[in-house]
């Protein structure tokens, strides 16, 4: 009998097979210098007055992917971000994402649900910055329904995932990797192999966390892990923009 552990890494397994190879829109990455892009899921308030703050230290910016109707609410990354924040981030040149309105999760909500929750989180958009629009989306917590990545990829320029790697070669604008900064905030050595590997492959490595504070959530990592980690970022030359900038720049190409 397959016990309930065993059971559950075949059905993530499963699903994490169907997201990859169905709905595909490709891409190529071409790019004669290495791209990375910092972002944070969830906008939580000290990945804006932290990890920003870090930065634009640094001269650079960043994507934030809100779940609005988490505002100024406290979730398991931490105190989420307030109006204030969303405003401030919009006209300091850092990029707002979508993550849905109520932080769904992409495989256990059906894909209608999912569609509303999408609405919802660009209606609370327009009130807050009238005009701006969402252009790329971060899966919440999981990854998405195949139906659900169609309908994704059919409303905004990208969409990011997981995966704990780096876009090279022909990757998947319906689902872009991503290296969750959380999963490896004890072993700095590893994250600077990955971007020197992400460099020698002229590569998009795009990063993920949620908080950055002194005491983070098991999502997040401190402020020094991640100023660290920015500046290996720096000094490898790469190229670091938002993820809308760095998608611009490679579908030109």
């Amino acid at each position: 009998m397959t016990s309930p552990a065993v059971w559950k890494r075949l059905q993530g397994f499963c699903q994490r097979s169907a997201t990859r190879s169905l709905f595909r829109r490709p891409l190529a990455i071409a790019s004669q210098t290495p791209i990375i892009s910092f972002t944070f899921d969830d906008f939580p308030r000290s990945a804006w007055l932290t990890g920003g703050s870090i930065l634009e230290r640094a001269g650079l910016k960043g994507t934030y992917y809100a779940s609005l109707g988490l505002m100024g609410q406290t979730a398991p990354t931490g105190e989420i971000c307030l109006p204030q924040d969303v405003t401030a981030l919009v006209e300091r040149g850092h990029e707002l994402g979508s993550h849905t309105f109520d932080h769904r999760h992409s495989w256990d909500t059906r894909t209608n649900v999912f569609e509303r929750s999408l609405r919802e989180n660009q209606a609370a958009l327009d009130k807050l910055v009238p005009g701006a629009r969402f252009r790329t989306f971060s899966y919440p917590i999981s990854p998405p329904r195949p139906r659900t990545k169609h309908l994704v990829g059919s409303r905004f320029a990208a969409a990011r995932g997981g995966g704990q790697t780096f876009n090279a070669g022909q990757t998947d604008l319906n689902y872009l990797s991503a290296y969750f900064l959380e999963k490896m905030r004890h072993d700095r050595d590893a994250v600077k192999h990955l971007i020197a590997d992400n460099r020698a492959a002229c590569g998009w490595l795009i990063f993920a966390t949620h908080d950055v504070s002194d005491t983070p959530t098991p999502y997040g990592c401190t402020p020094g892990f991640f100023e660290d980690i920015v500046e290996c970022a720096v000094e490898s030359g790469a190229r670091i923009v938002p993820v809308a900038e760095a998608l611009d720049s490679l579908t030109i190409n």
